[in-house]
């Protein structure tokens, strides 16, 4: 049988081929903080890469919405072969709501549209290329989708996202949507788009942080989720009719039970794969009447379960209603762990590496940006002045807006946040004073499980706190985590056992290393301890800004005590093996005191 994703191709119109991509670079000045407190410079002067203006991306959203409403949009062709499958019934796997009712952007304000076309840069409309996805605002600039909506298409230079709005966009406007463009796209490097296995998940980075509701991952432990007659909710703007290719001007919902893998593999045989895939719906009843069913322009869409994305809307049989057939969706819980990496990669650089900061004891700083898995590791360095009078620094993104923030301490005892403001310059926040009655501060990430990105902070008592990040910058009361941290240097900033939830990573007095994985929830916080090794009292300091080499796994670089900079790289695993064989960065790295 062949296989056929559920992203719709668009015939539209060869006028697109005139929308040129262009972009402005955002100055960023330096800002005051309250009360007269000098701020430390600008964090950054890179320029991130060149995207098409707002008014280009409404006039290709509506030309695409206007084809869609036309009826232009149909099933892909050419498809690649999936192979025989002797279990498998006859015909052809076609990835896609019919048989839903109109669902309105107030209750699912983390839908959004995705628009691509291509013109293959030429006037003759015949190779153009056009399709069409649903996919799901999981950060306010991160969008989770399907691997088959992404894989082998330039979303940079060719996709429109469409969000705030249930209906497709016309010749009249967007109906009250937003437009933003896509500055870097993920797909799942175990996807197979020969075949339907592999996790059927990408990530697509946004140009802009959106102003909407987001919608949150389930968990890896999830099996709840999954359960057999577990009810779900499906959205999408697919095709509502077996009979016509037409997908839907506005979006709909339907509400399926959840299936055991056995009801798909009863049909599919072995093209689903448990563990990868998940089943739900109603056997399809041979029509539309008495079918419920995600259909061509669904993929992408998520699958809602308890308030969580169980799955996204992945493949099924061609025109969605043949009797006995049951629809597929990629499993979320399965892959949660290298989503949520892609969902928290903000950088300096803006290439999905993370980058370094460093000071001299003189209060020189600078910006080191990752090579990814290349030695030396980290590459060219960006001055950023006087950071003088600065106790601490720490990198994050506490905002989610896709621009690295900076947490920092001055000497007087008050903690900051240096955050983009949105527009065009930096701000501080004032966080509050006091700290100095912390002996080390860390971000980790989102440690209490409510999506925002939180800091750990150990005080003079050795007792260690949760505050619990607001998403402006600024954090809640605090949550005691424990006492006894007071042999401990705490680090670490990520998921490093692939589990969906950020961790904590602690050297106790003695040298030994330890895993506290994440619990999800503010309390208790961490989970018991997994020892990762002995003898790193050799090293003087930690940083750890995340996933330095760009395989979804965050790292930690340590520098032992002659000065010379260590890359641990994260493996996703536990224990022992939780990182590889340390690689050598390079020597000199004594000249700095402060390291982020």
């Amino acid at each position: 049988m062949t296989s056929t994703p559920r992203r719709a191709r668009l015939a539209l119109p060869a006028a697109t081929a005139a929308l040129a991509l262009s972009g402005a670079v955002l100055a960023a000045a330096p800002a005051q903080a309250s009360g007269g407190t000098p701020v430390p410079p600008r964090p950054a002067v890179t320029e991130r890469p060149a995207t098409a203006s707002p008014a280009e991306l409404a006039q290709r959203a509506q030309e695409s919405g206007v084809a869609l409403r036309n009826g232009t949009a149909t099933a892909p062709g050419a498809q690649p072969e999936a192979g025989p499958s002797a279990e498998a019934p006859s015909g052809r796997v076609d990835p896609k709501i019919i048989g839903g009712k109109d669902a309105s952007i107030s209750e699912a304000p983390w839908m959004v549209q995705l628009h691509y076309y291509d013109d293959k840069d030429n006037d003759d409309p015949a190779d153009d290329e056009g399709y069409f996805c649903g996919g799901t605002l999981v950060a306010p600039a991160k969008v989770l989708t399907a691997a088959h909506c992404v894989y082998g298409l330039d979303w940079t230079e060719n996709g429109t996202i469409v969000a705030g709005t249930a209906q497709l966009p016309d010749k009249t406007g967007l109906h009250g949507g937003r437009v933003a463009g896509v500055w870097r796209q993920w797909v799942n490097p175990t996807y197979r788009p020969s075949t339907t296995s592999g996790g059927d998940l990408a990530v697509l980075t946004l140009t802009e942080a959106l102003p909407y509701k987001t919608l949150r991952p389930t968990t890896s432990g999830d099996t709840a989720s999954y359960a057999n007659g577990t009810p779900a909710t499906v959205y999408g703007w697919g095709r509502t009719s077996s009979t016509s290719q037409d997908i839907s001007p506005t979006l709909k919902k339907a509400t399926v039970p959840m299936r055991s893998d056995a009801s798909c593999t009863s049909y599919w045989g072995s093209d689903f794969v448990p563990g990868q895939m998940a089943c739900a719906g109603d056997a399809a009843s041979g029509q539309d009447a008495g079918t419920v069913s995600p259909c061509n322009g669904d993929s992408g869409g998520p699958l809602v379960v308890n308030g969580r994305i169980a799955g996204v809307v992945s493949w099924g049989v061609e025109d969605c209603v043949a009797s006995g057939a049951y629809a597929v969706y990629a499993k979320v819980g399965s892959y949660v762990g290298e989503v949520n990496s892609r969902v928290d990669d903000t950088d300096l650089d803006f290439d999905g590496l993370a980058d370094l900061f460093a000071r001299t004891p003189g209060g020189d700083a600078y910006e080191y940006y990752s090579l990814g898995d290349s030695w030396p590791y980290l590459g060219n360095r960006l001055s950023l002045g006087d950071w003088g009078g600065v106790s601490l620094v720490r990198q994050g993104d506490l905002d989610r807006d896709f621009w690295q923030d900076y947490v920092y301490r001055a000497s007087d005892g008050v903690l900051y946040t240096l955050a983009f403001d949105g527009v065009d310059a930096y701000e501080s926040i004032r966080v509050g004073g006091g700290w100095n009655a912390m002996k080390d501060l860390r971000v980790p990430g989102d440690l209490s499980g409510d999506a925002l990105p939180d800091l750990v902070a150990k005080d003079k008592d050795g007792v260690l706190w949760l505050y619990p990040g607001k998403g402006d910058g600024t954090f809640g009361s605090r949550v005691r985590i424990g006492g006894g941290w007071a042999t401990y240097t705490i680090t670490g900033k990520g998921d490093y056992n692939r589990d969906g939830r950020p961790d904590l990573l602690a050297r106790d007095g003695s040298g030994v290393l330890w895993l506290y994985p994440g619990t999800g929830k503010a309390a208790p916080a961490l989970g018991s301890r997994v020892r990762v090794g002995g003898g790193w009292n050799a090293y003087s300091a930690f940083a750890t800004a995340g996933d330095t080499t760009g395989d979804g796994r965050p790292d930690l670089l340590a520098r032992d005590s002659s000065g010379v900079m260590w890359l641990y790289k994260g493996t996703g695993k536990s224990g022992t093996a939780t990182f590889k064989t340390r690689v050598r960065v390079g020597g000199g790295w004594n000249a700095f005191n402060l390291l982020g």
